[in-house]
């Protein structure tokens, strides 16, 4: 009976879009932001302007007393790990590294760098179904990387409080 009962709480649940809401850990001066990129229409810049939005994170035009999350730069490698009999490559480690800084008004400006790992098994027998498997990994990687950067900005609430 129990697990009738959790089955049936977890898919009202999930049927209902019920979700968490993260903006309660932002720092009220992270809750409006000015979102800056060197790249406006970079799949990186697109992917953390949608997870910001999705954290109610408030995102207006450039003004002088609101707080200024840039996008410094985002770079990707890759690192062969293992290879074939053959010598040909096996498995890569795919690696997602991004730099940003948060701007705040009167407390003064903190860098958050993040990076991210995922393994690829690279067949090149199979090479058009591999690209589109690989361009599935990065986004993947780059929506990741997104929430790290919102969930260090929500780390910033101690040093915040301590700068007055």
């Amino acid at each position: 009976m129990l697990k009738k009962f959790s089955l049936l709480f977890v898919f009202a649940l999930s049927a209902c879009g019920w979700h968490f809401k993260n903006n309660e850990v932002l720092p009220e001066s992270l809750r409006t932001l000015t979102f800056e990129s060197a790249d406006q229409h970079s799949e990186m810049s697109r992917i953390l302007r949608n997870q910001l939005k999705l954290s109610d994170v408030k995102l207006v035009p450039r003004a002088d007393n609101v707080a200024k999350l840039r996008l410094v730069s985002t770079s990707s490698s890759n690192r062969v790990v293992s290879v074939f009999k053959q010598a040909r490559e096996a498995e890569k480690i795919l690696t997602l590294d991004v730099e940003a800084i948060a701007d705040i008004p009167n407390k003064g400006q903190y860098p958050l760098t993040v990076s991210v790992h995922r393994t690829f098994f690279d067949d090149s027998r199979a090479a058009l179904a591999k690209s589109a498997e690989k361009e599935m990994i990065m986004k993947d990687m780059y929506e990741q990387a997104a929430r790290q950067l919102i969930i260090k900005m929500a780390g910033l609430n101690k040093e915040l409080s301590q700068v007055k």
